[in-house]
């Protein structure tokens, strides 16, 4: 691992209340920890896999240089938030964020179900972080596939994808736009129906992108946001990522229902 180590882990604590409670839910030391933070030592492998699960990074990017790190997690530097208010992107999307309605009540981790679109048959299980910062509402959506030609080594048979975005909630519609952070090279789209009632459980929507195949096919899916609520178990959820078999016992038939029911009407697809 690289020197950038301990400020990379300190960005990565930087999304949480405190450094004591990301110890607690990684269920280590915090003086061990602080050791990390500092540069003074290096977690064992089997600590290096957990907190790398839990924070959803891999091993190799938590030894990229700090200014690196930072641009692929989304942390934006002091330079670069003074230039905030030039921004003719930042400044064309303000009308909408200032609209937009307070969405606080859908804050929280979901599990993300969707009709898988690079392999077709399959459903995709992600997971997805909406949270609350300086009034805007962003969130982070985790996606795991395994290889179709297996490679040697644990890691290398899975292929990461994580979006970065940002969410609105506009005319009883949530409307979210991502990009996969990682690679930089695909936008997508997703359009929820709020919940109406006191307890969130499961939310409706479509998501539009294009497929990770080599043709970059565009594709629209219906898709299934699960709450799990405020508080998870990531290493748990994250381990549960993956492509599952429509008939899998995993998937219960409320949700496999919803991915499979279409609406047509004047020939284009809607959401009820």
């Amino acid at each position: 691992m690289s020197d950038a180590l301990g400020a990379n882990l300190k960005l990565l604590c930087s999304h949480y209340r405190s450094i004591a409670e990301v110890c607690r839910k990684l269920s280590l030391n915090r003086a061990q920890f602080n050791r990390y933070l500092a540069g003074q030592s290096r977690p064992t492998a089997h600590n290096l896999k957990r907190i790398c699960d839990f924070f959803g990074v891999e091993p190799f990017e938590l030894a990229m240089p700090s200014e690196q790190f930072a641009r692929l997690v989304g942390a934006r530097s002091p330079d670069a938030q003074s230039q905030a208010g030039s921004d003719p992107l930042l400044e064309l999307f303000e009308p909408l964020r200032q609209q937009a309605s307070p969405m606080g009540r859908y804050c929280g981790y979901y599990f993300e179900y969707s009709n898988c679109m690079s392999v077709p048959g399959q459903v995709l299980l992600s997971l997805v972080q909406l949270r609350e910062e300086r009034g805007n509402y962003l969130f982070e959506r985790q996606e795991r596939q395994e290889r179709q030609e297996r490679t040697r080594g644990g890691a290398e048979d899975w292929v990461r994808c994580r979006y970065l975005g940002a969410a609105f909630y506009l005319q009883d519609r949530l409307f979210l736009i991502d990009y996969e952070s990682l690679t930089g090279n695909e936008i997508s789209q997703t359009i929820l129906i709020p919940s109406f009632k006191s307890r969130i459980t499961r939310l409706n929507g479509i998501k539009t992108g294009v497929s990770s195949g080599d043709r970059r096919t565009p594709a629209c899916t219906r898709v299934v946001w699960q709450y799990l609520g405020n508080e998870i178990n990531r290493v748990n959820a994250y381990r549960q990522l993956m492509l599952y078999a429509p008939d899998d016992a995993r998937i219960d038939d409320d949700i496999r229902q919803r991915l499979s029911g279409t609406q047509l009407h004047d020939g284009l697809f809607v959401l009820e």
